[in-house]
């Protein structure tokens, strides 16, 4: 990634880190490809070369990189110096791996339940509500679905909405939801993106648009509306489903957001809405670090793009607000994935 100021960003952390693992540069891009290939991280071209521009401060690592950094060594990124810590973050990795002894019956050990409460009530914005919260009913039903899946808990579904901003981090938010549940996950543009295209440019528009009249009015309301129907084609079956979408006007619709868990309760199913919040700097990298066409008007009108965006505020059906400022939440979540494998290993 081309090298700009960015502050807080200390070079020699990464060294001094390596240096502490007793690794060398080889070894160490070996075992950051390990960590990256774990977790589908990409970390092109990990050699010494490359880490050594990293320890140099002569290029910035990338978001993939960072991840994988986090994971080798199971550290934070203001701990790794890329950044410094948001308000009320800990600069240390609350999750150490090398802690957990792996039980002999990990069905019946509470360590796994730890360690998902603790990555929900941290990444969570004003933390989790006791008692019949919300915030609190939804953590629960992700750790009975971790039980469930490895030996018990309850068989009633659930429909989980993972909604936010391009480049937010919400399609990784579900994917880590989906790991350690193992509820289906659906994600619009992979759902939907490739009819998407086609029907613009049936309809004479570009593909790659969304920001049109005829996309926001003629192809999106098609676009949700199949990839709900698809959702019920699961719950209908018992099958517990999250979905990745931005979900902007949806849960900003109360009306919309009451329909939906009225459907829901009729059929005995739960549903539970999740905000992904995160920096326009964070999203405008991760937009760039992805490539895709779809994104090409925001990029070439960022100014524009960003000053429509509620960055401080939650829709006011979301139940939980995951803070993902500078990608805090997706590197707990890497940390709280290779627990739960340390657990049952």
């Amino acid at each position: 990634m081309k090298t700009t100021q960015r502050t807080g960003w200390t070079p020699s952390r990464l060294r001094e880190h390596r240096e502490a693992h007793g690794l060398t540069l080889e070894a160490a891009g070996e075992r950051l490809r390990q960590a990256a290939a774990r977790h589908g991280l990409t970390v092109p071209a990990a050699n010494f070369q490359t880490l050594w521009g990293h320890e140099q401060g002569t290029v910035f690592p990338g978001p993939h990189y960072r991840r994988a950094y986090c994971l080798l060594y199971q550290a934070t990124e203001p701990e790794l110096g890329f950044r410094p810590a948001l308000p009320g973050e800990s600069q240390k990795a609350e999750i150490v791996i090398s802690d957990l002894p792996p039980p002999a019956d990990p069905v019946a050990d509470n360590a796994a339940a730890q360690v998902i409460e603790e990555a929900f009530t941290k990444v969570s914005i004003g933390g989790i509500e006791p008692g019949n919260s919300p915030q609190a009913l939804l953590r629960n039903r992700v750790v009975d679905a971790w039980r469930r899946r490895h030996g018990g808990g309850s068989p009633k579904p659930i429909l989980v909405l993972v909604g936010g901003y391009a480049g937010s981090g919400k399609t990784e938010f579900s994917r880590f939801l989906s790991d350690i549940t193992g509820w289906a996950f659906l994600d619009k543009d992979s759902l939907t993106r490739c009819i998407v295209e086609r029907l613009l440019v049936s309809l004479g528009g570009d593909p790659n648009d969304r920001h049109t009249d005829l996309y926001l009015k003629e192809v999106r309301p098609l676009e949700y509306r199949c990839l709900m129907e698809t959702a019920w084609d699961n719950l209908n079956i018992g099958t517990s489903t999250i979905l990745s979408a931005p979900f902007i006007a949806e849960l900003k619709d109360e009306a919309w957001f009451t329909r939906l868990e009225n459907r829901c309760a009729a059929k005995g199913i739960d549903v539970a809405a999740i905000w992904v919040r995160c920096d326009p700097e964070s999203m405008r990298e991760y937009i760039e670090f992805r490539g895709a066409a779809r994104d090409a008007w925001k990029l070439d009108n960022w100014d524009q793009y960003a000053e429509g965006l509620a960055v401080d505020t939650s829709p006011p059906t979301a139940h939980i607000t995951v803070d993902n400022r500078l990608g805090a939440a997706i590197s707990l979540a890497d940390q709280t994935r290779e627990a739960l494998k340390r657990i049952l290993a």
